[in-house]
């Protein structure tokens, strides 16, 4: 593939099964100096004309809750708009912890969707991300877990602490090739570490020996970057010289990507020179995510008025009053200079979670789950979380807001109204500043960083503050 950017189109495009997720690979390829636009929904040309040159665009999705059909109908939109596009490299992005399951989020329904776009006799599976300490080792799977970096430890992910336990998808399996066959996959070959030190036509033979058993995917192992720059490698030339490939894989597919560009034809967003400033009035952080996590940077977010927003009574029966009467209160707060944190009381939301799961008959995930209730089941957290977002900003104009939940990210953005996100500044390791883009002026601009309930260090919602500013002692 060549280092330089294509003039009629972009070479690359991703789908992310989530909005926090497809933010960070926006952010690996934006560094890169790779012109990237992220998507609501998968650009038409007068859209596309509006967003100038562009090397590699993405569609922010939800597919990672869907059941099959759903799937099936909203990636062979995406797959045949990126096909239209004439892309070389179609990136499903999924979780770094490869977090799904036969009946949601299914990476193997997803592959068995998209690959009717992607005639590469290689269907690419890229098993670990080190930045974020997501590490694949002989097609096991390990993630790090923890609050700050001198304190977290990598487990097996079928006994990570958290996502072993995920009340939707747990990860009971550490196999990612037993995972995957789960779920509709029956022949997953891998390539292992090994292979990368022996150099690139060693890489190859072992890719084709592995694709000569006729595989539905290729899992290879990844510990650190080198290893991602080798495969960065193999997937340009299999792309360069056949039909479009399919890569499946966190943001490491994005790094891999990058890797093989060089500097030519960069964009003025280079790695690492934007910076992201102090925040220039005051800052609304919605938190949906019920991770152990996301309730330690609750806590420690001392410069924030705190808000308990009660889920109970967000859906109950007079939920549009109490609504009304929290949203009258915080935009009063932030038109004072005040910055805010909103987030659902911990124990209650927990418990109306639990309730939607013994009402629908099925699990509702630690961000309340997407698919929709059945009868007689509490109305969606996240929908309400999105509504009271939606009236916030209706009632205060603000330059910088930030969410925290896959899930309510989802629904609160798409409730905004906005068609797009561009890449601002990196906040923390899996965690992006973005500047959304809409038709209405008193959005458009708007500063907003989404983060997943498993990403950032405690003190990240001051950072969000703060920018790269030192705080006072």
């Amino acid at each position: 593939m060549s280092d330089l950017p294509r003039d009629d189109g972009p070479d690359y495009a991703f789908y992310g099964d989530d909005f926090t997720g497809a933010t960070d690979t926006l952010a690996h390829l934006a560094r890169a100096g790779i012109r990237t636009m992220l998507f609501f929904e998968p650009p038409d040309a007068a859209r596309l004309s509006t967003s100038g040159p562009l090397d590699a665009v993405g569609v922010a999705g939800a597919a990672r809750t869907m059941a099959p059909s759903a799937q099936q109908h909203e990636l062979t939109h995406v797959g045949a708009a990126f096909a239209k596009l004439g892309v070389r490299v179609m990136h499903y992005k999924v979780c770094s912890t490869f977090d799904s399951a036969p009946q949601t989020g299914s990476i193997g329904v997803a592959i068995q969707t998209l690959r009717e776009y992607c005639a590469n006799e290689l269907v690419a599976v890229i098993g670990g991300q080190p930045d974020l300490r997501r590490y694949c080792v002989f097609g096991q799977l390990f993630a790090a877990a923890g609050a700050d970096d001198a304190r977290k430890t990598v487990y097996r992910i079928d006994r990570h602490p958290t996502m072993s336990r995920h009340p939707v998808t747990p990860m009971n399996e550490a196999d990612l090739r037993v995972h995957l066959q789960r779920q509709g996959l029956q022949n997953v070959q891998s390539v292992d570490w090994r292979s990368y030190a022996s150099g690139a036509a060693a890489l190859q033979s072992e890719v084709r020996r592995r694709l000569d058993l006729k595989p539905d995917a290729v899992l290879f192992d990844v510990l650190d970057a080198s290893h991602l720059h080798a495969i960065g490698e193999l997937i340009s030339r299999y792309a360069a010289t056949s039909a479009p490939l399919l890569a499946v894989g966190a943001s490491s597919v994005a790094q891999a990507y990058a890797l093989t560009r060089g500097t030519a034809g960069r964009s003025a967003v280079a790695t690492g020179s934007v910076g992201l400033a102090r925040a220039q009035g005051p800052v609304f952080v919605l938190a949906g995510s019920l991770s152990p996590l996301t309730e330690l940077q609750i806590e420690a977010a001392h410069s924030y008025l705190r808000v308990e927003l009660d889920p109970l009574q967000m859906t109950g029966g007079d939920a549009a009053a109490y609504l009304a009467t929290q949203v009258a209160a915080i935009a009063a707060s932030l038109r004072d200079g005040r910055n805010v944190l909103a987030f659902t009381k911990r124990r209650a939301a927990r418990a109306a979670d639990h309730e939607t799961k013994a009402n629908a008959g099925a699990d509702a995930d630690t961000n309340a789950h997407l698919a929709a209730p059945a009868e007689g089941a509490l109305p969606h957290l996240a929908e309400t979380c999105a509504t009271l977002l939606k009236q916030v900003l209706g009632a205060v104009r603000l330059q910088r807001i930030g969410i925290a939940g896959g899930d309510t990210s989802s629904f609160a953005v798409r409730a905004l109204g906005a068609w797009g996100l561009s890449y601002l500044a990196p906040l923390s390791a899996g965690v992006t500043v973005c500047r959304l883009h809409a038709d209405r002026a008193d959005l458009d601009g708007m500063e907003i960083m989404l983060k997943g309930g498993q990403m950032g260090g405690t003190d990240l919602f001051e950072q969000l503050l703060d920018g790269d500013e030192v705080r006072d002692a």
